[in-house]
């Protein structure tokens, strides 16, 4: 690819996901950069990591506007400068609203650390120890104005051991986590995916992908 895609990530915390995703665009064949990274608080490591490298960063915190939906305005418009690709929501813990929705249709993804529909919300590997299950995962969605409701690009299954804590499962999901999220962003910039319903659908390498803000290997045709 000519032109890379752009990356916009939202993060709350160290960054561990964004550093993933960083270290897979220095390769060219990746076929994306990461171009803004916009912080919900103070102190976020991931802001630092982001900063070392030049690529621009925000930090946009709810407490400094009078109302939520202001909040969810600003973020729109902040993400809307750098003109992203797409929008990966890497660890933020804020839900996002109509503004910035609507600004990026189909466009923003969210992993999260449970085999959804199952265990949605902050405490999905405690709640899947506490129900019992033998296998746990991770979750990469598009999305939309639910928790945790939208359309499901790719999952991961992770063993629950006997001997699990909510901190040995979480750190196992992780890992997994972050290998799923690399691996797909990369699909879906180079090859492209479309939505059908309930269904988020990667596009095969031979297929003819459209193109998005004149990039090849970008398409979110809804069907």
């Amino acid at each position: 690819m000519t032109n890379r895609a752009r990356l916009a990530v939202l993060i709350s915390g160290g960054g561990s996901n964004l550093a993933a995703l960083m270290e897979a665009c220095e390769d060219p064949a990746y076929g994306a950069n990461v171009v803004l990274v916009v912080a919900d608080r103070d102190g976020c490591g991931g802001v630092e990591i982001a900063k070392d490298v030049g690529i621009d960063t925000a930090v946009l915190k709810v407490s400094d506007y009078a109302e939520r939906n202001e909040w969810d305005r600003a973020l729109a418009a902040r993400l809307s400068e750098a003109q992203p690709d797409l929008v990966v929501s890497a660890g933020f813990l804020k839900m996002l609203g109509s503004a910035t929705l609507a600004a990026f249709p189909g466009r923003i993804i969210n992993t999260h650390n449970s085999l959804l529909p199952a265990f949605p919300g902050i405490h999905g590997p405690a709640d899947a120890l506490a129900y019992g299950v033998k296998i746990a995962g991770a979750t990469l969605f598009i999305v939309d104005d639910g928790m945790d409701t939208g359309q499901i690009l790719a999952q991961c299954a992770v063993p629950v051991l006997d001997g699990d804590t909510e901190e040995t499962l979480l750190e196992r999901i992780k890992v997994a986590e972050r290998a799923q999220l690399v691996q797909t962003v990369g699909a879906m910039v180079r090859d492209g995916w479309r939505i059908s319903g309930r269904r988020a659908i990667l596009n095969s390498p031979a297929d003819d992908p459209g193109t998005l803000n004149g990039q090849p290997g970008l398409s979110i045709p809804v069907e």
